[in-house]
């Protein structure tokens, strides 16, 4: 089971740890494959008895309420890629030598040999959005692409399915990383490095280890963020194929083997003739929705790797134009008494909530929920002289209040001392309060959301409803 492609899985002793959105279809694979499969996973609750039992139909083992036993005789695991490296299954799994795989891994041993290239996406910002970017560029220039992989469609439905594609868009995590020892992309780019996950990976080393791993066996380019010299530092380690480019996107003027943006404009100095004279127009900013600085650096990111693989300039100016972000992602929801009210929802994390708060000159902030592991005096620091006001909510809200307390000491808080959804409606009124015509009231939580809501869609819903009433 060392690298290269599996062709015979006949028999093959596999286990799939953990049910869900990666292991019901990675089991089902390997079981048409002709592997002896055998799913463990660690709850075992009405969900998983549903995904047990059609499992089970086929003749699939599976084992719930145990996911840290290695079923004997297993030759391979194929993990679901949330589950931490540090559990027993895994050890054991080490002690036996038997390999472990994520679902990208099993995915790309099972492309087939003309299968279509990979230009591969991580990041611990702005990842979904860059994806779809480079999927809509790419398919302004004619080719058939999908954005697939951690945005929600699955690589193996992809690389297995009966659509024929010239290209994939991949969005990865750094757990899909971890867990895919032999993938190799065409181009990839490292959007930005900041503490996140770090409870998973157990240090910022770790994790930025796993972030490079997109890096290595790169053809054409590696695609680094200027402004954040771990992204650059992490294409200096990475062991690429002979003639692959270090490629820089910047909010700037590009140099040499950049993008960046002129008077306005978004350049490429990277893939033109003669580089060190010449500039080759893309798009215009507004051409990109919303022009937030962090959204144009998305732009160049996806641009970068979309010319990488050879689109014309047009394509990126057509593909931009198309793209509609998704829902919760600095989306306007409403102007009311001349206060604007933005869901940036998807802000999970404190570097995606600074970027987002770098957005507007005079905020009130609603902030809180699950920290993660996160501490929020750099955010308050940089933030502060934005604030208009901060309302806190969530399990962790005292954490970001001691930082407003030591960083912005004049700023009016409210701390919502409720977790209940109907905190959300009480947050908007108090936001209201403190706001002034001209003010934007934002949502970017730096916070996980499942102390009080099932996932940042529904904690941005809550909000967006929460605005209507304050219009109606």
């Amino acid at each position: 089971m060392g690298s290269g492609q599996v062709t015979d899985w006949q028999g093959k002793n596999v286990t799939v740890a953990g049910l869900g959105v990666s292991g019901v279809p990675a089991a089902r694979v390997l079981h048409g494959l002709g592997a002896k499969v055998t799913v463990v996973n660690d709850g075992d609750d009405a969900r998983a008895r549903e995904q047990a039992a059609g499992l089970e139909a086929l003749g699939v083992t599976v084992r719930l309420g145990d996911g840290d036993t290695l079923p004997e005789g297993t030759e391979l695991i194929v993990t679901a890629p949330g589950w931490k490296p540090d559990k027993p299954l895994f050890a054991a799994a080490d002690e036996a030598g038997v390999p472990v795989w994520g679902d990208v891994e099993l995915a790309w041993r099972l492309r087939k040999p003309d299968a279509a290239p990979w230009l591969a996406v991580t990041g611990t910002n702005g990842k979904t959005t860059t994806v779809q970017m480079l999927a809509s560029i790419l398919t302004a220039a004619g080719l058939r692409t999908a954005a697939v992989g951690n945005i929600g469609v699955s690589l193996l439905d992809a690389v297995l399915g009966e659509e024929r594609y010239d290209v994939l868009a991949v969005e990865l995590s750094s757990y899909q990383l971890h867990w895919a020892p032999s993938l190799r992309a065409h181009s990839a780019a490292v959007l930005n490095l900041a503490p996140d996950h770090l409870d998973w990976h157990g240090s910022m080393e770790a994790y930025a280890r796993d972030k490079g791993r997109v890096y290595e066996g790169n053809r054409v380019a590696c695609v680094y963020n200027v402004a954040d010299k771990a992204t650059e530092d992490l294409v200096r380690e990475a062991d690429v194929e002979e003639g692959c480019r270090a490629v820089g996107f910047t909010l700037g003027t590009p140099g040499p083997s950049q993008l960046g943006v002129v008077e306005g404009i978004l350049v490429d100095r990277a893939f033109v003739e003669d580089r060190h004279r010449n500039a080759q127009e893309l798009a215009e900013v507004s051409d990109v929705r919303p022009p937030a600085p962090h959204n144009i650096a998305n732009a160049l990111a996806a641009a970068a790797l979309a010319r990488a693989y050879g689109v014309p300039a047009s394509a990126v100016r057509d593909g931009l134009r198309a793209f509609t972000p998704d829902a919760h992602r600095i989306a306007h929801v409403a102007d009311v008494d001349e206060v604007a009210y933005v869901d940036d929802s998807k802000a999970t994390n404190t570097h995606a909530a600074e970027a987002s708060l770098a957005a507007y000159e005079s905020i009130v902030w609603i902030a809180g929920g699950l920290a993660k592991g996160a501490t929020f005096d750099e955010l308050v620091a940089a933030s502060a002289k934005r604030l208009r006001g901060a309302v806190l909510i969530g399990r962790d809200r005292a954490l970001i209040r001691e930082a407003l307390a030591r960083h912005a000491p004049e700023v009016p808080v409210v701390d919502l001392d409720r977790t209940d959804t109907g905190a959300m409606l009480q947050a908007v009124q108090e936001a209201r309060r403190l706001a002034r015509p001209g003010d934007t009231v934002l949502l970017a939580p730096a916070c996980a959301s499942m102390d009080m809501f099932a996932n940042y869609n529904k904690r941005g819903d809550a909000f967006a409803q929460a605005v209507r009433e304050l219009g109606a």
